[in-house]
């Protein structure tokens, strides 16, 4: 076990560790999905069919099974099969769009690891080093727990239906009736189990690809923020080197931005899908719990609420420190030793102070802002759907 998750701890100093390398495990998922393949050869072209293959099944196949389900079972379901098969099918719809998305501009983030080998080419000392390395370790322990947790739903959802007589997500299948028998029922779980992880993985990659970036960011801004106090600091060093290190420090401060400026064209566009279903899911999935989910099932149905929160929650919580950053960033310009400088170092360090001063922000869809407020408003909607249901007596009129 110490040797298969050796990258979510630090390694030791002697080592030399790139902030990409905490990206490794989300680049093996990725490889897993069909995401990265080879440059050339043979193999390369045997890789691409598994990735029109998982594609297929994952983005095409999935979402029309559901519909195609509902459409010609519909009679057939129980309520807690229903809920169960309608609360993931909401969230497959969003994760087709955000899988294609994140696919599509892969070479975005490719890029941006370009920008941060950059970056780590000017850490200074060991202790800068010891920032990436923990934000290396953390990024990579990230994106585990978003494995166990994904990855845990959909086994349990397997297990606790299938166990309860029915398939666990209801997807239609023309090749297989699984009211035929055990055998029947049990070959159409584990293909529906097999096809959903397919998808449950494509999810993950596309939900958590936003975090391990931002933690990263914020590692690199907590490297400047320490280069800038010590501005100024060693007096064996001319006016004209210190005037070189302020500039190294805008220029490593652009390379941040130029990275969040990478990333944004992906994360508005799938965050905002986000944002417009959790509060529909969420409310599903809490209406699944209270009223027609036995023990069994409804522990599946938790676990895919914690999924549905990890989506947004930890991205956006790091969007609010993100901000926070960047008035720490342009207070320690300020409080930097800078009173006794020549007037080109004043004239820069003014010109910086205004640039640092203006937040890092992501929009989601070009339209909010995204930031736990954000995140809070859209979920509440969720506790808006289990008032209507309670009020209108609607889980008793459905069962």
């Amino acid at each position: 076990m110490a040797l298969t998750f050796e990258l979510i701890r630090p390694a030791p100093l002697s080592q030399r560790v790139r902030s990409r390398d905490g990206l490794i495990y989300m680049y093996r998922g990725m490889w897993i999905i069909g995401w990265m393949p080879p440059e050339s050869g043979v193999w390369r072209y045997v890789y691409l069919t598994w990735t029109a293959a998982t594609l297929v099944f994952g983005v095409i196949y999935l979402p029309v099974a559901f519909l195609t389900s509902y459409v010609l079972e519909f009679s057939s379901f129980a309520p807690s099969a229903f809920f169960t098969s309608l609360q993931v099918a909401i969230n497959v719809y969003g994760s087709s769009f955000k899988s294609m998305i994140t696919y599509i501009f892969m070479w975005r983030l490719s890029k941006t690891e370009t920008l941060l080998d950059r970056l780590d080419e000017r850490l200074q000392s060991d202790e800068d080093r010891q920032k990436i390395h923990h934000v290396v370790a953390r990024s990579n322990y990230a994106f585990l727990i978003y494995t166990f947790i994904y990855n845990g739903f959909a086994i349990s959802t397997f297990l606790s239906m299938v166990l309860s007589g029915s398939p666990p997500w209801a997807i239609y299948n023309p090749f297989i009736d699984w009211r035929e028998g055990m055998l029947s029922l049990w070959a159409e779980s584990i293909f529906e189990y097999i096809v959903m992880s397919i998808v449950v993985l494509q999810d993950q990659l596309a939900d958590s690809y936003p975090l391990m970036y931002t933690l990263i960011f914020r590692a690199h801004l907590d490297v400047l923020k320490s280069h800038i106090r010590n501005l100024r600091m060693d007096p064996t060093k001319s006016e004209d080197e210190n005037y070189q290190e302020l500039v190294n420090c805008i220029m490593d401060h652009k390379l941040v931005l130029r990275c969040c400026n990478l990333v944004r064209p992906i994360i508005y566009r799938t965050i905002f899908v986000q944002f417009l279903l959790i509060g529909l899911v969420l409310g599903l999935t809490l209406l699944n719990i209270f009223f027609f989910s036995n023990f069994y099932q409804a522990v599946g149905s938790i676990l895919f609420v914690l999924t549905i929160l990890l989506q947004t929650f930890p991205f956006c919580y790091n969007c609010n420190l993100l901000i926070d950053d960047s008035d720490d960033l342009a207070n320690a310009v300020f409080q930097s030793n800078w009173t006794e400088a020549e007037p080109r170092y004043k004239r820069t360090l003014v010109t910086f102070i205004q640039h640092v001063q203006q937040p890092i922000v992501f929009i989601a869809g070009g339209i909010f802002p995204i930031s736990m407020n954000s995140n809070i408003s859209v979920a509440k909607f969720a506790f808006s759907i289990i008032t209507i249901v309670k009020q209108m007596n609607l889980a008793e009129k459905f069962q």
